[in-house]
């Protein structure tokens, strides 16, 4: 395998990897699609947090790691807890628009003070630490990678906090999903080239 790909996977094992985005991002599918068959937000729960559960069993007999499934199951229930408190199927995005909020806070504070949150992720697992803090070609890098990010979580919340005002629970669910994989998608391709296309990591020696 050439370097060129061991770092293309380390980059998107970083970011969650295929199977993360699947223990994290489907159970929400089947919340939206339940809630739409039953109408019922406590079915729609139960469905997504069981589809939850099977994934990570299925990850423990593959002997896959279980970190993204427990994340997933953890996620769903902090989902579910907003969502049964209030009987308002819409308050299941709650924690995700929580979540965007969050993570685009802190890449951002992170990019303005000087240590982008990419550099500090993809620095030790691409063997050189933390000297790109000394290679301004580095450091610019990993900043401009870092506001793709910044972009990706606070685009998510200017559209979907609206909506979720609206109490447009389909729609809600639908651009989630929509500006879900396909936006994380764009967001780790794009960071991909950016490193790919920058300047050499220096490795350090053990």
């Amino acid at each position: 395998m050439s370097q060129h790909n061991e770092d293309r996977d380390k980059v998107v094992n970083a970011l969650g990897g295929k199977k993360g985005l699947i223990d994290s991002g489907v159970p929400s599918i089947v919340f939206l699609v339940v809630f739409n068959i039953s109408k019922e937000v406590n079915t729609a729960i139960m469905s997504a947090l069981a589809l939850s559960l099977i994934l990570a069993i299925f990850r423990l007999i593959k002997k896959d790691t279980i970190q993204h499934s427990v994340s997933g199951v953890i996620g769903v229930l902090i989902c579910a807890y907003f969502a049964n408190k209030s009987g308002n199927a819409s308050d299941f995005y709650i924690p995700k628009l929580l979540t965007n909020l969050g993570y685009g806070t802190v890449y951002l504070i992170a990019n303005l003070v000087g240590w982008p949150i990419l550099g500090v992720v993809l620095g030790p697992l691409l063997g050189e630490n933390f000297t790109w803090r000394n290679n301004p070609a580095r450091k610019r890098m990993y900043v401009k990678a870092s506001w793709i990010w910044v972009a990706m979580f606070f685009s998510r919340i200017a559209v979907q906090y609206p909506i979720y005002k609206s109490g447009n629970v389909n729609l809600l669910g639908t651009v989630n999903l929509a500006m879900g994989y396909p936006l994380f998608f764009a967001a780790a391709y794009g960071t991909w080239l950016i490193i790919k296309s920058g300047p050499p990591a220096v490795k350090v020696s053990d």
